[in-house]
């Protein structure tokens, strides 16, 4: 086992070679600036672990058995959260943070000594006894019970992880209940430690959670309940007349926010007017000009919508570019719900635009992501909410009767676009007698949409598909959502003569796509098998980074059909 006092000061030491000023930092090469970064996060890392194993022992000091002998409460702190909060001038929720991560430590270690002991115990007893004269009964009852979590108390101990990481692990799959017990979560941390060492805190988060919605689908009804009832909006007025608004929105409320706010600070959001046609060049000069910040041009707008929607005639439509949110669901999951509309089937259904549109279900909808799940293993079907534009390519729109499924145990969710928690299929259901079905079409060969080189940006259409399909932005250690992204040619317009194909086409953001332009990556590969190759002046040896799908629901049939193959 690696002695953490030991790296910690070696780690301090190449950390104070760096220099005692910030003149010394700045006048450091390139190369040491690189390696002092990382001196530095390490040496952060393992002081966290330290922080918590001592929060853990004042926690476990100033229990609440103690009372006023406690060494919190001696101290003049009602809490142990209180008391490091106060020495560290940190947040409360960075004191709480280290208190749970060393208890969970103090009790994984205590409880591995005793197990360790017991262990040997009983195999001393074995020796001297014979096995017939054992109460094995006793034996067993006293076995120690090691906390689930010991794996992520590894992971910190060795470095996997650090102490944020593990706390965004412990957070996002949740405690043991009836469908999930301690030995599920212990045999699914064995997969999951190695997964995610090297993400971001929300990324590591966001893996667990949706780790926990496979093991417990049951449950995403109940916990759709508990964002409800945790919902809050309050407003209210300061001392100087400045209005304040703060809320906790659930995430099918959250999304239309979202969707709205970017709608309305887009091209500003995504760090400024790009891939501009000739004929929006006056629309363009406007947002470059435009003085105000982002905080101010979403403040105004949205004033301007409240004051619309109260003054507004209930008679009349309102067009222009509306804000949307979008259900990805799989076909599969439609139809053991009761909810797809049958192929061939001619439906008629009122779009947001108060135009009739009357289609069929083509007999070639299958996958609707094309690079990432067989054709035909279920079409994902993305549902506009209320205002959605009207799409430029022939995806099929179709309403399904709004009645419930046969069966009342229904297997399956669907996701709500750009966010990673899962909606039960009630919810689904309620979406699609609301707004319809937007199908994704392909080809006999799985690929949708494609427009060859007669154009070169990608249509709306395209990217409602890609969206579905990559998830957000591809770029490795980004979490954007698809509505922050922009669509790229893996075969560059230019320099390779590329196609306006969705299956080669990928989704970056702004940021991302630029620095994959200005620098030097190149993405390679075919559909549903794409590289990031860095620049060399990254990386000498240019080690190919996978490029994999970010949709929770392409990772989820992934891992179906990986189950199946097994």
């Amino acid at each position: 086992m690696n002695n953490l006092a030991d790296e910690l000061r070696r780690a301090a030491d190449r950390v104070a070679s760096l220099g005692d000023c910030s003149a010394a930092f700045d006048a450091l090469p390139e190369a040491d600036v690189l390696a002092g970064q990382h001196s530095l996060a390490e040496a952060r890392r393992l002081l966290d672990v330290f922080a918590a194993w001592m929060a853990g022992t004042v926690a476990r000091r100033s229990r609440p058995e103690l009372g006023r002998e406690g060494l919190a409460a001696r101290q003049g702190f009602a809490t142990p959260e209180a008391m490091i909060q106060h020495v560290n001038g940190s947040s409360r929720g960075e004191a709480v943070k280290l208190v749970a991560s060393g208890v969970l430590m103090g009790e994984t270690d205590a409880a591995e000594k005793l197990a360790a002991d017991q262990a040997e115990k009983r195999a001393a007893d074995l020796l001297l006894n014979p096995p017939n004269d054992l109460d094995f009964s006793e034996a067993e009852s006293e076995i120690v019970e090691v906390p689930w979590q010991a794996p992520i108390v590894h992971a910190v101990a060795d470095g996997s992880l650090t102490v944020d990481q593990a706390d965004a692990l412990r957070r996002g799959l949740g405690e043991i209940d009836q469908a999930v017990s301690a030995q599920i979560l212990r045999d699914a941390l064995t997969e999951l430690v190695p997964e995610v060492t090297g993400l971001n805190v929300e990324l590591v988060y966001r893996r667990a959670r949706r780790l926990r919605d496979q093991l417990d689908e049951a449950g995403i009804r109940a916990r759709e309940k508990q964002a409800r009832d945790d919902t809050r909006f309050k407003v209210f007025r300061r001392q100087d007349g400045m209005v304040v608004l703060s809320g906790l929105l659930a995430p099918e409320q959250g999304e239309h926010w979202i969707s709205a706010y970017e709608c309305l600070t887009s091209p500003r959001l995504r760090g400024g007017v790009r891939f501009v046609d000739p004929d929006q060049e006056a629309w363009a000069d406007r947002v470059r000009n435009d003085p105000r910040t982002v905080d101010q041009i979403a403040a105004d707008c949205f004033t301007a919508l409240l004051k619309t929607g109260t003054d507004a005639d209930p008679t009349k439509m309102y067009g222009g570019r509306q804000p949307a949110v979008r259900i990805v669901v799989t076909q599969a999951d439609l139809q053991r719900a009761g909810l797809a509309v049958p192929r061939g089937v001619t439906v008629t259904v009122t779009g947001a635009d108060a135009h009739s549109r009357t289609s069929e279900a083509s007999n070639h909808t299958g996958s609707a992501a094309p690079g990432n799940a067989r054709p035909g293993s279920g079409a994902a079907a993305a549902t506009p909410g209320a205002g959605s534009p009207a799409p430029t390519e022939p995806l099929k729109l179709t309403r399904p009767a709004c009645v419930p499924a046969q069966s009342p145990q229904r297997v399956g969710h669907g996701f709500l676009e750009g966010n990673p928690a899962p909606i039960s299929l009630e919810t689904v259901q309620k979406y699609l007698c609301d707004t319809g079905q937007l199908r994704l079409l392909v080809d006999e060969a799985g690929h949708p949409l494609k427009l060859g080189r007669t154009v070169r940006t990608f249509s709306e259409a395209q990217r409602v598909a890609m969206g579905v399909r990559d998830g957000g932005c591809m770029f490795p250690g980004c979490d954007l959502p698809p509505s922050r992204t922009e669509a790229h040619h893996a075969d560059q317009w230019v320099r390779d003569t590329g196609e306006t194909d969705i299956d080669r086409g990928l989704l970056f953001c702004g940021p991302c796509h630029r620095r994959l332009h200005q620098e030097g990556w190149r993405v390679i590969g075919e559909s549903g098998a794409f590289w990031l190759q860095p620049p060399a002046t990254i990386d000498p040896t240019q080690t190919l980074i996978p490029l994999a799908s970010k949709s929770p629901l392409m990772l989820e049939l992934q891992r179906v059909q990986d189950a199946e193959a097994s």
